[in-house]
């Protein structure tokens, strides 16, 4: 297949996803098909006449990515783009997803996960991997997810929405149970999740959130296990517990080496790997989820399980969490995206 991977764009989560792309694309090279590696936001400045050449480019365009210890500065990388548009697509980048097969979704956070880019490609006919648009922004706006959660049953922690300006910051610090955590409705890779241990840092917290210009959630604080099990198809994969060296699970430990310990398959019962598989696959059927995903659980100390949220992109680098569950039952990564592309091919969209 020619396959466009889809990567970088404005999210705050761009690090994570240019080497999602990079691996995703080397992978699905390896298994025989033409596919290139392209930025979102960033696009194609300087493509060829003929842009179905690209999928022969070598090595399909990837360049060495990394994920730094900080998020990526936005700002400089809306400003390196020369045409200064404002367009959520840069150059050339409709046009040659309009040639592929297939565009495998390597974005993470809300340049991919909202289901901005799921509605356009629906419009244009455009193939891609995971779910529709509906379920995507279902699935990234917290607050729906915890009211669909709530409507099917399944166990979360309890929630609030806040809407507040910065003059009520005193006074919501003063009255908000804790302990808890203060979280943005629309972040990933722990980025705008705050844990304040005491009002202090609650102020704190409050402040901080309204700098990701989106809805703020309050939840209360489940102390616990952290773990999580990916859907892959039908089928729920074996969980994953998730050990951080240092006390909070937070951008740097999440992608930094010796951040973390992920034991996979997690050190659990049968029973509650069965129990956590079942919600998971709930979840992602509640929502309308399609192909693959990632739940997010927190496990207290009475064997109870919390959902926190799911994941409709969940990160694809090599190291990332899906992939060791997906090795645990066999599946190489190379499979894995093989097996995420022709589940998603055989999808009937409304187009």
């Amino acid at each position: 297949m020619k396959i466009v991977v889809l990567a970088g764009g404005l999210s705050t989560e761009r690090a994570v996803s240019l080497v999602t792309g990079t691996s995703v694309c080397r992978a699905l090279r390896e298994n025989g098909h033409r596919a290139v590696l392209v930025d979102l936001f960033l696009g194609l400045k300087d493509a060829p006449e003929n842009l179905e050449t690209l999928f022969d480019a070598p090595d399909g365009l990837c360049a060495d990515a990394s994920i730094g210890v900080e998020a990526p500065d936005l700002e400089a990388v809306r400003s390196s783009r020369e045409d200064s548009s404002d367009r959520l697509f840069g150059p050339n980048v409709l046009e040659l997803c309009a040639l592929s097969d297939m565009v495998f979704l390597g974005l993470h956070g809300q340049d991919g996960e909202d289901g901005r880019v799921q509605a356009t490609f629906d419009l244009l006919g455009i193939r891609y991997t995971g779910s529709g648009y509906l379920a995507s922004g279902l699935a990234m706006d917290k607050v729906m997810t915890k009211r669909m959660m709530d409507s099917a049953g399944i166990p979360t922690p309890k929630w609030k929405l806040l809407e507040y300006g910065p003059e009520d910051v005193e006074r919501l610090a003063r009255e908000l149970p804790m302990p808890c955590v203060i979280k943005t409705a629309t972040g990933g890779s722990s980025l705008g999740v705050f844990l304040p241990e005491d009002r202090t840092a609650l102020r704190s917290a409050l402040e901080q959130v309204l700098d990701y210009h989106g809805k703020v959630l309050w939840e209360e604080r489940i102390y616990g296990r952290e773990l999580t099990v990916g859907v892959l198809g039908e089928r729920a994969l074996p969980a994953v517990e998730i050990l951080p060296a240092e006390k909070d699970f937070d951008y740097a430990a999440k992608y930094q080496a010796g951040g973390a310990r992920e034991l996979c398959p997690a050190p659990i019962t049968p029973e509650q790997q069965a129990a956590m598989g079942d919600i998971a696959l709930h979840l992602h059927h509640t929502l309308g989820l399609e192909v693959y995903s990632r739940t997010d659980f927190l496990m207290d100390a009475d064997g109870h399980f919390w959902c926190l949220e799911v994941n409709s992109l969940p990160g694809m680098t090599s190291a990332s969490l899906v992939p060791k569950e997906a090795a645990a039952v066999g599946m190489s990564y190379n499979a894995l995206c093989e097996e995420i592309v022709q589940q998603s091919y055989r999808l009937k969209r409304r187009t």
